[in-house]
């Protein structure tokens, strides 16, 4: 087979080996008809071939998923409150925790340790009762959600569920239910390898480097901005780093080198969505700042022939815009593949014909989308995972030169994230440069007093991606 090898065994395991670039033909230009439809500009020396339109019946029927009805089940739930009565022995034994939570990179200090150790020393009684409850709140809050607030978290669009799946009040009963303190509070904190390959090098670290330390800390604290169930395969791009994982059970199957945003406007947010299918030879609609404000419209209608050549084609609304698009094809500027992820940010990963770029050790050239390498390999990997498609149909379908939508039969978690030391794709501890300035503000809050009350959403600007996946010199 022309480009890719595939084997495939019985068992659904795979390897998929990306040898050339596969050559497909040029995309085609749709033809549209009617007063009401957009006109096709570029004459045409050929018929173009028709697009076969399907229409798609739906069950009138409602749907409740087992998500929803989980939900509301909740809902009737009575909340605990966030004061309960606390034995002496158990607040003891919350102190203890307190006293060693700088193995997670906080520091006891948050936690009215002194106070709790006072309320202890009068016994049980209303006073105990606030403080031990008010230090285990606080030690929910930081280790579940994170201790830095949301404002010094820079372009961090990330929702974390886990204050709604992990309630404090109901934490809070359990602990005392059970007066298993430590435990309660382990099922909150990251379990993910990374993190407590961090949490390992926090304790083998002298206190005389006080740099790397602090790194370490405010790089944990970035995991407990993550929700802490990522799921059973997901996605997950350090973007620092410029590369992207493939992860099964918090393992990494396959790896493929990024370029990711610039920094300054169009640098890359971190997000997390759900990617809902791969899109094979897929369309690039140019943004009208590149249409108008860089005249490739006018260049596309005043030089047809040079525009076919390109694939671009035009055509004129009812409000007289002109709209560009161009076809699939082996120059797309988004390549063969794309990443269907819908979200209001506009980022997505795709495939590039530039892939020379992957070579360069600083790959942070993007107008803020994540381009992929070996993204056809990716993309037939996911359309067999998620899509249920056999390794033959996938590259079938790339090869075919015609824009095609795969759906996952179930959506797949991708996670835009943002770690200056992690573990890279080797396993190897390593501090990655912060391209886009990020440290500072989330450093400076470690140090500062903890914030209570802290919102659960950022109020800063989403910066919609225009995305530009041409190679700009």
């Amino acid at each position: 087979m022309d480009g890719i090898q595939v084997i495939y065994s019985s068992k659904t395991r795979f390897h998929l080996l990306a040898a050339t670039a596969i050559l497909v033909p040029a995309g085609l230009a749709a033809q549209s008809s009617g007063n009401s439809e957009p006109v096709n500009l570029l004459p045409d020396e050929a018929p173009a071939a028709s697009i076969e339109q399907q229409t798609v019946e739906m069950d009138g029927a409602p749907v409740i998923s087992e998500e929803v009805v989980q939900a509301i089940d909740e809902m009737g739930k009575p909340k605990q409150p966030i004061v309960q009565a606390w034995p002496v022995e158990h607040a003891r034994a919350l102190a203890a925790v307190v006293e060693g939570v700088s193995e997670e990179g906080l520091v006891s200090a948050d936690y009215n340790l002194d106070g709790l150790r006072a309320a202890i020393a009068m016994g049980s009684g209303t006073a105990l009762d606030e403080a031990a409850s008010q230090s285990f709140q606080f030690l929910v809050e930081d280790l579940r959600d994170g201790r830095t607030p949301m404002d010094s978290r820079k372009q961090w669009f990330v929702f974390d569920p886990d204050q709604d799946r992990y309630p404090t009040g109901e934490l809070m009963a359990d602990a005392l239910a059970s007066g298993d303190i430590a435990g309660t509070l382990a099922r909150i904190m990251p379990e993910h390898p990374d993190y407590l390959r961090l949490k390992r090098e926090l304790a083998a670290t002298p206190a005389e480097q006080a740099k790397r330390h602090k790194l370490i800390r405010a790089n944990m604290d970035r995991w407990r901005w993550l929700p802490r169930d990522l799921g059973k395969q997901y996605l997950m791009t350090n973007v620092p780093e410029y590369q992207l994982r493939l992860t099964v059970n918090d393992k990494i199957v396959r790896t493929y080198r990024t370029v990711v945003g610039k920094p300054g406007r169009t640098a890359t947010p971190q997000i997390a969505e759900s990617v809902e299918g791969v899109i094979f030879n897929p369309t690039w609609t140019v943004p009208q700042s590149i249409v108008k404000g860089e005249g490739l419209g006018a260049r596309v209608l005043n030089n047809p022939a040079w525009a076919r050549r390109a694939g671009y084609s035009a055509t004129k609304g009812a409000n007289g815009w002109v709209s560009v698009v161009q076809q699939p094809g082996p120059g797309n500027s988004l390549g063969l593949m794309k990443l269907d992820m819908p979200n209001r940010h506009a980022i997505f990963f795709h495939d590039t014909p530039s892939r020379h770029l992957f070579n360069n050790d600083k790959r942070a050239l993007s107008h803020g989308c994540i381009r992929t390498e070996r993204a056809t390999e990716l993309a037939i990997t996911l359309a067999i995972l998620q899509g249920g498609l056999t390794a033959d149909e996938g590259v079938e379908k790339l090869k075919s030169g015609e824009y095609t939508k795969v759906p996952f039969q179930k959506t797949m978690p991708a996670y835009i994230t943002y770690f200056t030391m992690a573990q890279d794709i080797d396993g190897t501890l390593t501090a990655f440069p912060d391209i886009y300035g990020r440290d500072d503000a989330v450093l400076e809050s470690m140090d500062a007093p903890r914030k209570p009350n802290r919102s659960r959403v950022t109020d800063e600007q989403v910066i919609p991606i225009e995305n530009d996946p041409r190679d700009i010199a």
